[in-house]
């Protein structure tokens, strides 16, 4: 139950960023065009590169938290918590910077259509503002979830997305705005969970043990292990997104029709996906402790304990989309041609939730022991996979593109299953606890 315990707030929380989504996808898809669902689709894959290209910052600092917890180590909580603050600054103030070029060359790759590709950039434009506040976000929500703290993390997201999805309603439905009204939304809701995670962190330091240390944070050299942890999740992520942005560069290809119908379905696996993430960011603070307490005995129990509350997990979704799939997609659009669409690829959203559950359940399993090249081996491994699926399957059109796409992610997981279980035999047992 301490894996329920845990991860009921993180699903909780995390279900509110894919209602942001659906939101999003709601607001734009009732307007009377499709070229603004496009826009707002092609901004956002644009900027899951921008900004979850750095989520490091969140993974790799929950990690190496929660080891430093096992170890009893509070001045490493604290000064991990400062190490990543000040790379999130950093990082944000260079995407503020080099933001433009960057937006210009993502949104030529995307290759969207003449109508939505000036709407996005426009989108893109007014979300880049945000980027310290995301990225100092991160680090935030990684520093509490590796202390276990994951009533926090419901806290800051919560109040993130809620704001969002009032500001979102506000803007467009109340002053007419449309793709820029939905970016806007964004940025100030960022800011707002940013301060209040200040708010948060100062309150957290007086109860902890321990101090900062200037050279922890001053001198470069002390950054290595959360160099090294997040230079493969950098890798590993920015696989993943490049997985994505390709499936919405393709669809685009088709039509803003085949765009349209795609980012509603997605929302369908990103609902899932933050719904099993909630177990696998469980498994990470849990599993990363009984790691750095070498307790072999807890490690096993808590990784058994979140696979089988993820896989009742992606059973429940797959029955969902399978009995009121078509009930969800007349949620999320108005446009007959956009819902006739997305109905035809549907049984895609029924199969993709028990292939998936894995690669999501041992990421986590991963992070938490900051094995981060074996996480980085199974994109390369799925990559291997996907394109050339993708390159034999042009002639089913776009069935031929959620093929490869599902192929990528079988991959992705019997990858993760196979070090998983070589591991157990070899690096995960031979310490005594407390050794």
């Amino acid at each position: 139950m301490r894996i329920w315990a845990l991860a009921w707030p993180i699903i909780l929380s995390n279900i509110t960023v894919p209602l942001l989504g659906l939101v999003d996808t709601a607001v734009v898809g009732h307007l009377p065009d499709s070229r603004y669902l496009a826009a707002v689709t092609l901004g956002a894959t644009l900027f899951s590169f921008l900004y979850w290209g750095f989520g490091f910052l969140r993974m790799g600092t929950t990690g190496l938290v929660a080891q430093a917890i096992g170890r009893d180590n509070s001045s490493d909580v604290r000064n991990l918590l400062g190490q990543s603050l000040i790379m999130a600054g950093i990082i944000g103030t260079l995407l503020i910077v080099f933001g433009s070029p960057l937006i210009s060359l993502g949104l030529r790759l995307l290759d969207g259509s003449e109508l939505a590709t000036p709407l996005a950039r426009e989108y893109a434009e007014i979300r880049l503002w945000s980027a310290p506040a995301v990225l100092a976000n991160y680090a935030i929500l990684g520093w509490f979830l590796g202390q276990q703290n994951s009533r926090v993390t419901l806290m800051i997201l919560m109040l993130t997305n809620s704001v969002n999805i009032v500001l979102d309603l506000w803007f467009v439905i109340g002053f007419g705005m449309t793709s820029n009204g939905v970016a806007l939304a964004s940025v100030i809701a960022d800011y707002t969970a940013c301060a209040f995670g200040g708010y948060l962190v100062l309150r957290q330091l007086g109860r902890l043990d321990g101090c900062f240390q200037r050279q922890r944070l001053l001198v470069l050299s002390a950054y290595t292990a959360l160099f090294n942890v997040n230079a493969n999740l950098f890798v590993r992520t920015m696989g993943l997104l490049f997985v994505m942005a390709f499936f919405t560069a393709q669809g685009a290809r088709q039509g803003d029709t085949i765009l349209a119908a795609n980012a509603v379905l997605l929302q369908f696996i990103m609902l899932t996906s933050y719904a099993l993430d909630g177990f696998a960011h469980a498994a990470e603070s849990l599993v990363g402790r009984a790691y750095g307490r070498r307790d072999w005995r807890e490690f096993a129990e808590m990784i058994h304990a979140a696979a089988r509350f993820s896989f009742w997990t992606a059973a429940a979704a797959a029955l969902v989309f399978a009995l009121g799939g078509h009930y969800l997609i007349a949620l999320l659009t108005s446009l007959d041609e956009v819902r006739s669409t997305a109905a035809s690829y549907l049984p895609w959203m029924v199969v993709m939730p028990l292939i998936a559950v894995w690669s999501y359940l041992f990421d986590g399993v991963f992070i938490g022991t900051t094995a981060i090249r074996e996480m980085r081996n199974s994109i390369f491994v799925g990559l291997a996979v996907y394109l050339p699926s993708w390159w034999l399957t042009q002639g089913l059109g776009n069935h031929g593109l959620w093929l490869a796409f599902t192929l990528f992610t079988l991959a992705r997981s019997a990858v993760l299953i196979g070090y998983y279980r070589h591991y157990r035999h070899t690096r995960w047992h031979a310490t005594p606890p407390n050794q």
